[in-house]
Protein backbone atom coordinates (compact mmCIF):
# COMPACT_ATOMS: atom_id res chain seq x y z
CA UNK A 1 0.00 0.00 0.00
CA UNK A 2 1.17 3.53 -0.60
CA UNK A 3 1.20 5.90 2.60
CA UNK A 4 1.85 8.58 0.10
CA UNK A 5 1.21 10.57 -3.26
CA UNK A 6 2.17 13.30 -5.34
CA UNK A 7 0.08 15.53 -4.70
CA UNK A 8 0.90 17.71 -7.85
CA UNK A 9 -0.27 14.59 -9.95
CA UNK A 10 -3.21 13.41 -7.23
CA UNK A 11 -4.89 16.95 -8.79
CA UNK A 12 -4.31 16.65 -12.33
CA UNK A 13 -6.13 13.08 -11.87
CA UNK A 14 -8.48 14.83 -9.30
CA UNK A 15 -9.39 17.25 -12.50
CA UNK A 16 -10.14 14.63 -15.22
CA UNK A 17 -11.50 11.70 -12.64
CA UNK A 18 -15.01 10.63 -12.74
CA UNK A 19 -16.06 10.69 -9.32
CA UNK A 20 -18.14 7.33 -8.88
CA UNK A 21 -21.61 8.52 -9.09
CA UNK A 22 -21.06 10.07 -12.45
CA UNK A 23 -22.11 6.90 -14.54
CA UNK A 24 -24.80 6.22 -12.46
CA UNK A 25 -26.45 10.17 -12.64
CA UNK A 26 -25.98 9.62 -16.55
CA UNK A 27 -27.83 6.20 -16.48
CA UNK A 28 -30.13 7.38 -14.08
CA UNK A 29 -31.26 11.61 -15.99
CA UNK A 30 -32.56 8.75 -18.87
CA UNK A 31 -35.01 7.79 -16.87
CA UNK A 32 -36.20 10.65 -14.44
CA UNK A 33 -35.48 14.16 -13.17
CA UNK A 34 -31.96 13.27 -10.54
CA UNK A 35 -31.69 15.33 -7.78
CA UNK A 36 -28.12 15.64 -6.64
CA UNK A 37 -27.87 17.02 -2.95
CA UNK A 38 -24.84 17.13 -0.64
CA UNK A 39 -22.26 19.27 0.98
CA UNK A 40 -21.34 22.45 -0.08
CA UNK A 41 -18.00 23.03 -2.07
CA UNK A 42 -18.38 18.81 -2.38
CA UNK A 43 -17.69 18.91 -6.05
CA UNK A 44 -21.77 19.13 -6.98
CA UNK A 45 -21.09 21.98 -9.49
CA UNK A 46 -17.82 20.23 -10.89
CA UNK A 47 -19.79 16.82 -11.27
CA UNK A 48 -22.71 18.38 -12.91
CA UNK A 49 -20.42 20.51 -15.47
CA UNK A 50 -18.96 17.42 -16.24
CA UNK A 51 -21.62 14.90 -16.20
CA UNK A 52 -23.20 18.10 -19.07
CA UNK A 53 -19.92 17.70 -21.46
CA UNK A 54 -21.44 14.19 -21.92
CA UNK A 55 -24.57 15.63 -23.75
CA UNK A 56 -24.76 17.87 -27.27
CA UNK A 57 -26.16 20.33 -25.67
CA UNK A 58 -26.90 21.24 -21.95
CA UNK A 59 -27.39 25.13 -20.14
CA UNK A 60 -26.50 25.63 -16.75
CA UNK A 61 -28.30 28.30 -14.40
CA UNK A 62 -27.62 28.93 -11.06
CA UNK A 63 -30.70 30.69 -8.66
CA UNK A 64 -27.84 32.53 -7.21
CA UNK A 65 -27.35 34.50 -10.26
CA UNK A 66 -29.58 37.66 -10.95
CA UNK A 67 -29.19 36.46 -14.59
CA UNK A 68 -29.99 32.89 -14.41
CA UNK A 69 -32.56 33.33 -12.43
CA UNK A 70 -34.74 35.52 -15.23
CA UNK A 71 -34.31 33.24 -17.33
CA UNK A 72 -35.27 30.53 -14.17
CA UNK A 73 -38.41 31.78 -13.49
CA UNK A 74 -39.22 32.40 -17.44
CA UNK A 75 -38.44 29.37 -18.21
CA UNK A 76 -36.85 30.62 -21.40
CA UNK A 77 -33.81 28.48 -22.40
CA UNK A 78 -34.33 26.73 -25.77
CA UNK A 79 -36.27 23.50 -26.51
CA UNK A 80 -33.68 21.90 -28.11
CA UNK A 81 -31.16 21.75 -24.81
CA UNK A 82 -31.26 18.14 -24.08
CA UNK A 83 -29.41 18.77 -20.33
CA UNK A 84 -31.04 21.31 -18.54
CA UNK A 85 -29.06 21.64 -15.24
CA UNK A 86 -30.62 23.98 -12.25
CA UNK A 87 -28.30 24.63 -9.21
CA UNK A 88 -29.40 25.95 -5.87
CA UNK A 89 -32.88 25.65 -7.31
CA UNK A 90 -34.54 25.20 -3.32
CA UNK A 91 -34.04 28.80 -2.54
CA UNK A 92 -36.79 29.49 -5.39
CA UNK A 93 -40.09 29.88 -3.54
CA UNK A 94 -42.57 27.03 -4.52
CA UNK A 95 -39.55 24.88 -5.98
CA UNK A 96 -41.18 21.71 -5.86
CA UNK A 97 -44.24 23.46 -7.45
CA UNK A 98 -42.27 24.52 -10.33
CA UNK A 99 -39.86 21.86 -11.18
CA UNK A 100 -42.89 19.29 -11.03
CA UNK A 101 -44.11 22.16 -13.96
CA UNK A 102 -41.35 21.95 -15.93
CA UNK A 103 -40.69 18.07 -15.76
CA UNK A 104 -44.21 17.59 -16.69
CA UNK A 105 -44.03 20.19 -19.64
CA UNK A 106 -40.65 19.41 -20.72
CA UNK A 107 -40.18 17.91 -24.75
CA UNK A 108 -39.46 14.00 -24.36
CA UNK A 109 -36.03 14.47 -25.29
CA UNK A 110 -34.89 16.84 -21.94
CA UNK A 111 -33.10 15.53 -19.42
CA UNK A 112 -33.21 17.68 -15.64
CA UNK A 113 -30.42 17.73 -13.11
CA UNK A 114 -30.76 19.77 -9.66
CA UNK A 115 -28.24 20.29 -7.34
CA UNK A 116 -27.99 22.13 -4.22
CA UNK A 117 -26.19 22.46 -0.93
CA UNK A 118 -29.23 21.41 1.25
CA UNK A 119 -31.13 17.73 1.77
CA UNK A 120 -33.08 17.76 -1.22
CA UNK A 121 -35.00 15.31 0.26
CA UNK A 122 -35.31 16.96 3.28
CA UNK A 123 -37.83 19.47 1.73
CA UNK A 124 -39.69 16.81 -0.39
CA UNK A 125 -41.12 15.05 2.48
CA UNK A 126 -43.73 17.47 3.34
CA UNK A 127 -46.19 17.14 0.14
CA UNK A 128 -45.90 14.63 -3.00
CA UNK A 129 -45.36 17.36 -5.45
CA UNK A 130 -42.14 15.57 -7.10
CA UNK A 131 -43.71 12.07 -6.32
CA UNK A 132 -42.19 9.13 -8.59
CA UNK A 133 -40.61 12.08 -11.06
CA UNK A 134 -37.04 11.65 -9.42
CA UNK A 135 -33.98 10.03 -8.12
CA UNK A 136 -31.69 11.15 -5.56
CA UNK A 137 -28.14 11.09 -5.26
CA UNK A 138 -26.02 12.30 -2.61
CA UNK A 139 -22.39 13.27 -3.27
CA UNK A 140 -20.48 13.45 -0.28
CA UNK A 141 -16.86 14.81 0.34
CA UNK A 142 -13.96 12.27 -0.70
CA UNK A 143 -13.17 9.25 1.11
CA UNK A 144 -10.22 6.41 1.03
CA UNK A 145 -13.21 3.66 -0.35
CA UNK A 146 -13.88 6.18 -3.37
CA UNK A 147 -10.22 6.70 -3.66
CA UNK A 148 -9.38 3.29 -4.25
CA UNK A 149 -12.09 2.53 -6.90
CA UNK A 150 -10.28 5.59 -8.77
CA UNK A 151 -7.08 3.24 -8.53
CA UNK A 152 -5.78 6.24 -5.81
CA UNK A 153 -4.31 6.53 -1.85
CA UNK A 154 -3.27 8.92 0.04
CA UNK A 155 -2.64 8.86 3.81
CA UNK A 156 -5.18 8.78 6.64
CA UNK A 157 -3.30 11.72 8.82
CA UNK A 158 -3.69 14.23 5.58
CA UNK A 159 -7.65 12.66 5.92
CA UNK A 160 -8.31 13.60 9.20
CA UNK A 161 -6.48 17.24 9.41
CA UNK A 162 -7.56 18.16 6.16
CA UNK A 163 -10.99 16.33 5.76
CA UNK A 164 -12.54 14.91 2.22
CA UNK A 165 -13.70 18.21 1.00
CA UNK A 166 -11.68 18.52 -2.20
CA UNK A 167 -10.15 21.80 -2.26
CA UNK A 168 -8.71 21.73 1.57
CA UNK A 169 -7.67 17.84 0.50
CA UNK A 170 -5.73 19.12 -2.63
CA UNK A 171 -3.90 22.04 -1.36
CA UNK A 172 0.08 21.51 -0.93
CA UNK A 173 0.19 24.32 1.69
CA UNK A 174 -1.41 23.57 4.78
CA UNK A 175 -2.35 27.04 5.32
CA UNK A 176 -4.35 27.03 2.59
CA UNK A 177 -6.56 24.22 3.63
CA UNK A 178 -6.64 26.66 6.97
CA UNK A 179 -7.71 29.93 5.10
CA UNK A 180 -10.33 28.08 2.86
CA UNK A 181 -11.91 26.45 6.07
CA UNK A 182 -12.36 29.89 7.23
CA UNK A 183 -13.79 31.47 4.44
CA UNK A 184 -16.09 28.17 4.72
CA UNK A 185 -17.67 28.50 7.67
CA UNK A 186 -18.49 32.24 7.08
CA UNK A 187 -20.21 31.52 3.92
CA UNK A 188 -22.24 28.34 6.06
CA UNK A 189 -23.16 30.93 8.93
CA UNK A 190 -23.88 34.04 7.36
CA UNK A 191 -24.86 33.06 3.35
CA UNK A 192 -26.32 30.04 3.50
CA UNK A 193 -28.01 29.87 7.07
CA UNK A 194 -29.85 33.10 6.34
CA UNK A 195 -30.80 31.78 2.87
CA UNK A 196 -32.23 28.86 4.38
CA UNK A 197 -34.24 30.19 7.00
CA UNK A 198 -35.01 33.44 8.45
CA UNK A 199 -32.77 33.18 11.56
CA UNK A 200 -33.04 36.42 13.99
CA UNK A 201 -30.17 34.85 16.76
CA UNK A 202 -26.82 34.48 14.38
CA UNK A 203 -24.95 34.97 17.35
CA UNK A 204 -26.45 31.84 19.10
CA UNK A 205 -25.94 29.11 16.03
CA UNK A 206 -22.28 30.15 15.67
CA UNK A 207 -22.26 29.60 19.94
CA UNK A 208 -24.08 26.07 19.25
CA UNK A 209 -21.61 25.45 16.32
CA UNK A 210 -18.94 26.29 18.11
CA UNK A 211 -19.74 24.18 21.01
CA UNK A 212 -20.99 21.21 18.89
CA UNK A 213 -17.11 21.29 17.16
CA UNK A 214 -15.89 20.47 20.90
CA UNK A 215 -18.60 18.07 21.58
CA UNK A 216 -18.15 15.78 18.63
CA UNK A 217 -18.22 11.85 19.99
CA UNK A 218 -20.38 12.84 23.18
CA UNK A 219 -24.26 12.57 23.68
CA UNK A 220 -25.26 16.02 22.88
CA UNK A 221 -28.09 17.44 25.40
CA UNK A 222 -30.02 20.15 23.73
CA UNK A 223 -30.70 21.03 27.73
CA UNK A 224 -27.53 21.92 28.82
CA UNK A 225 -26.61 23.62 25.48
CA UNK A 226 -29.32 25.62 25.90
CA UNK A 227 -28.21 26.77 29.79
CA UNK A 228 -24.57 27.70 28.16
CA UNK A 229 -26.23 30.61 25.82
CA UNK A 230 -29.23 31.17 27.19
CA UNK A 231 -31.60 29.98 24.76
CA UNK A 232 -34.41 27.12 24.91
CA UNK A 233 -33.71 23.57 24.13
CA UNK A 234 -36.36 24.10 21.22
CA UNK A 235 -34.63 26.50 19.68
CA UNK A 236 -31.16 24.68 20.06
CA UNK A 237 -33.05 21.58 18.49
CA UNK A 238 -34.68 24.15 15.45
CA UNK A 239 -31.20 25.44 14.73
CA UNK A 240 -29.23 21.82 15.06
CA UNK A 241 -31.98 20.36 12.70
CA UNK A 242 -31.13 23.52 10.22
CA UNK A 243 -27.33 22.50 10.61
CA UNK A 244 -28.12 19.45 9.53
CA UNK A 245 -30.19 20.14 6.66
CA UNK A 246 -27.57 22.33 4.70
CA UNK A 247 -24.95 19.39 5.19
CA UNK A 248 -22.89 20.62 7.95
CA UNK A 249 -23.54 17.91 10.54
CA UNK A 250 -25.05 14.97 10.94
CA UNK A 251 -26.67 13.02 14.08
CA UNK A 252 -26.19 9.25 15.01
CA UNK A 253 -29.06 8.49 17.77
CA UNK A 254 -29.02 5.48 19.90
CA UNK A 255 -30.40 1.80 18.14
CA UNK A 256 -32.75 0.66 21.39
CA UNK A 257 -34.60 -2.32 19.35
CA UNK A 258 -33.53 -5.33 20.98
CA UNK A 259 -31.54 -3.39 23.21
CA UNK A 260 -32.10 -3.17 26.91
CA UNK A 261 -31.60 0.00 28.63
CA UNK A 262 -30.47 1.63 25.62
CA UNK A 263 -31.07 5.53 26.08
CA UNK A 264 -33.91 6.90 23.52
CA UNK A 265 -32.95 10.73 22.96
CA UNK A 266 -29.62 12.08 23.18
CA UNK A 267 -27.91 12.08 19.98
CA UNK A 268 -23.96 11.94 18.61
CA UNK A 269 -23.17 14.96 16.45
CA UNK A 270 -20.47 14.54 13.66
CA UNK A 271 -19.33 17.05 11.34
CA UNK A 272 -19.26 16.41 7.39
CA UNK A 273 -15.87 18.31 7.66
CA UNK A 274 -13.55 16.23 10.28
CA UNK A 275 -11.60 19.53 9.73
CA UNK A 276 -13.84 21.59 11.73
CA UNK A 277 -13.42 18.83 14.86
CA UNK A 278 -12.00 20.46 18.36
CA UNK A 279 -10.49 17.53 19.90
CA UNK A 280 -8.04 15.23 20.40
CA UNK A 281 -6.50 12.67 17.43
CA UNK A 282 -8.84 9.92 19.12
CA UNK A 283 -11.99 12.34 18.42
CA UNK A 284 -10.90 13.69 15.23
CA UNK A 285 -10.83 9.96 14.11
CA UNK A 286 -13.41 9.07 15.33
CA UNK A 287 -15.70 11.83 13.15
CA UNK A 288 -13.93 10.97 10.21
CA UNK A 289 -14.81 7.17 10.50
CA UNK A 290 -17.89 8.08 11.55
CA UNK A 291 -18.35 10.12 7.88
CA UNK A 292 -17.23 7.29 5.78
CA UNK A 293 -19.87 5.06 7.28
CA UNK A 294 -22.16 7.93 6.72
CA UNK A 295 -21.26 8.03 2.79
CA UNK A 296 -21.07 4.35 3.26
CA UNK A 297 -24.95 4.39 4.11
CA UNK A 298 -25.89 6.73 1.61
CA UNK A 299 -24.17 5.16 -1.16
CA UNK A 300 -25.60 1.92 -0.35
CA UNK A 301 -29.55 3.31 -0.47
CA UNK A 302 -29.15 5.41 -3.11
CA UNK A 303 -27.47 2.70 -5.31
CA UNK A 304 -28.26 -0.74 -3.99
CA UNK A 305 -32.00 0.71 -2.61
CA UNK A 306 -30.87 -0.85 1.10
CA UNK A 307 -32.72 -0.11 4.10
CA UNK A 308 -29.60 0.74 6.06
CA UNK A 309 -29.07 3.25 8.70
CA UNK A 310 -26.51 4.16 11.35
CA UNK A 311 -26.69 3.96 15.55
CA UNK A 312 -24.73 3.91 18.13
CA UNK A 313 -25.45 1.78 21.31
CA UNK A 314 -25.41 3.34 24.75
CA UNK A 315 -26.68 1.88 27.82
CA UNK A 316 -27.60 3.82 31.14
CA UNK A 317 -25.16 2.50 32.92
CA UNK A 318 -22.47 3.92 29.98
CA UNK A 319 -21.85 0.50 28.27
CA UNK A 320 -20.64 2.43 24.94
CA UNK A 321 -20.27 1.35 21.06
CA UNK A 322 -19.23 3.86 18.63
CA UNK A 323 -21.33 3.00 15.65
CA UNK A 324 -24.08 0.62 14.58
CA UNK A 325 -24.73 -0.81 10.82
CA UNK A 326 -28.33 -1.54 10.82
CA UNK A 327 -29.94 -3.03 8.08
CA UNK A 328 -34.02 -3.50 7.90
CA UNK A 329 -34.17 -2.91 11.61
CA UNK A 330 -31.49 -5.00 12.86
CA UNK A 331 -28.05 -4.54 13.47
CA UNK A 332 -25.61 -5.79 11.13
CA UNK A 333 -22.23 -5.14 12.83
CA UNK A 334 -20.86 -3.24 15.77
CA UNK A 335 -18.15 -0.85 15.29
CA UNK A 336 -15.80 0.21 17.80
CA UNK A 337 -13.28 3.30 16.86
CA UNK A 338 -9.45 3.51 18.87
CA UNK A 339 -7.04 5.59 17.83
CA UNK A 340 -3.98 3.72 19.18
CA UNK A 341 -5.62 1.06 21.56
CA UNK A 342 -5.31 -2.50 20.26
CA UNK A 343 -7.49 -3.83 23.47
CA UNK A 344 -10.98 -4.78 22.57
CA UNK A 345 -13.48 -1.99 24.32
CA UNK A 346 -15.40 -2.61 27.04
CA UNK A 347 -18.64 -1.58 25.63
CA UNK A 348 -18.11 -3.65 22.28
CA UNK A 349 -16.82 -6.70 23.92
CA UNK A 350 -20.32 -6.34 26.74
CA UNK A 351 -22.70 -6.28 23.70
CA UNK A 352 -21.06 -9.06 21.49
CA UNK A 353 -21.21 -11.15 24.20
CA UNK A 354 -24.61 -10.30 25.43
CA UNK A 355 -26.59 -10.11 22.14
CA UNK A 356 -23.89 -12.16 20.30
CA UNK A 357 -23.89 -9.20 17.62
CA UNK A 358 -20.69 -9.02 14.45
CA UNK A 359 -18.31 -6.92 16.00
CA UNK A 360 -14.87 -4.96 14.49
CA UNK A 361 -12.80 -2.94 16.28
CA UNK A 362 -10.99 -0.61 13.85
CA UNK A 363 -7.83 1.05 15.09
CA UNK A 364 -5.60 3.76 13.26
CA UNK A 365 -2.23 2.98 14.60
CA UNK A 366 -2.15 -0.35 14.64
CA UNK A 367 1.01 -3.12 14.38
CA UNK A 368 -0.64 -6.14 13.32
CA UNK A 369 -4.51 -7.53 12.78
CA UNK A 370 -5.70 -10.02 14.88
CA UNK A 371 -8.82 -11.58 16.62
CA UNK A 372 -9.93 -11.41 20.41
CA UNK A 373 -12.77 -12.52 22.05
CA UNK A 374 -14.02 -13.31 18.59
CA UNK A 375 -13.85 -9.54 17.39
CA UNK A 376 -11.86 -8.81 14.17
CA UNK A 377 -9.17 -6.22 15.51
CA UNK A 378 -8.37 -4.22 12.07
CA UNK A 379 -6.94 -1.55 10.69
CA UNK A 380 -8.47 1.38 10.13
CA UNK A 381 -7.47 2.91 6.88
CA UNK A 382 -7.87 -1.00 5.27
CA UNK A 383 -11.56 -1.17 6.64
CA UNK A 384 -12.23 2.70 5.58
CA UNK A 385 -11.27 1.88 1.87
CA UNK A 386 -13.55 -1.41 1.82
CA UNK A 387 -16.71 0.43 2.40
CA UNK A 388 -18.68 0.93 -0.57
CA UNK A 389 -18.15 4.30 -1.00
Amino acid sequence: MRNSLDYSAFRCIMVNMKRYQKAAIIADLQKKMVLLAGPRQAGKTTLAKEIGDEFDSTIYLNYDSTGDRKIIKEESWLPSIELLILDEIHKMPNWKTYLKGVYDTKPAHQKILVTGSARLEVFNQVGDSLAGRYFLHRLMPLSPAELKKVGEETNLDRFIERGGFPEPFLFDNPIDAKRWRLQYVDSLLRIDVLDFENIHNLKAIRLIFDLLRERVGSPISYSSIAEDISISPNTVKKYISILEMLYVVFRVVPFSKNIARSLLKEPKIYFFDTGLVKGNDGIKFENFVGTCLFKHVLGLIDYQAENYSLYYLRTKDQKEVDFALVKDGKIERLIEVKHANHHVGSGLAYFHEKYQLPSIQIVKKLRREQKKQDIEIVDGYRFLQGLYL
